[in-house]
């Protein structure tokens, strides 16, 4: 097993009880404190960008990831720990399944199965519809099963699908590969982004949330117009 591999699982896994304790403890405030802090980390990932191209184009589309990052804060504090779980399972949810399936059937039944090619060339229509399909089925199961009506939170899954692709439609924009391949070289950052794990093919912050940010801004606006 690769060893910058290793470390990001271990990091993975302690990153996760941390939020897992912080999750249970005051409200969930020390948890939402921590999204805060990888909010504002990934926001000085983003500014980097600028280092490589400051097109007009590129300052638009920029200007929209901070507004995701800041909305999904404001909607993180405000909802319950059950909801910011709906998110959690969602997102990840469907990272994994989308991962798992495209390993698994990725090419096996449709012909040509790459639907974003020139955004994300590694994604499969066979992993993208068996991942969006079962995250989503089991958060409805979860849902119904703690007896809660809270529905709108199914589009957690579909929702972390385009904020990935956003983001990896941003990075193609700017000419950066990874997020943190500007900030690496800064060795105050290199600390923070051991945290997270590894430093070797590790995307930054900006790709550890940039899914969840786009869903809960999504969700924020949705509930706040029509809710």
């Amino acid at each position: 097993m690769d060893k910058n591999f290793r470390v990001r699982v271990i990091c993975g896994f302690a990153l996760f009880f941390v939020a897992l304790v912080a999750m249970y403890t005051f409200e969930a405030a020390p948890f939402k404190i921590l999204y805060g802090v990888f909010v504002a980390v990934a926001g000085i990932e983003l500014l980097s960008f600028f280092k490589k191209s400051s097109h007009f184009k590129n300052v638009i589309l920029a200007i929209v990831e901070i507004m995701l990052l800041v909305y999904s804060t404001i909607f993180i504090n405000q909802i319950d720990v059950v909801q910011i779980w709906y998110i959690i399972f969602g997102v990840c949810g469907y990272d994994i399944f989308a991962y798992l399936c495209g390993k698994q059937f990725g090419g096996k039944w449709f012909k040509h199965s790459r639907p974003f090619p020139k955004i994300s060339k590694n994604k499969t229509w066979e992993g993208t519809i068996l991942g969006l399909g079962i995250a989503t089925g089991l958060l409805a199961i979860l849902i119904t099963a703690l007896g809660r009506t809270d529905y709108i939170f199914l589009l957690c899954s579909p929702l972390a699908l385009i904020g990935d692709l956003f983001e990896s439609y941003l990075k193609r924009q700017f000419r950066v590969k990874d997020s943190n391949e500007i900030l690496i070289k800064n060795k105050f950052f290199a600390k923070l982004e051991i945290l997270v794990g590894g430093t070797e093919g590790h995307g930054g912050y900006l790709d550890r949330i940039d899914s969840t940010a786009f869903a809960a801004s999504v969700l924020l606006i949705i509930v706040t117009i029509f809710f």
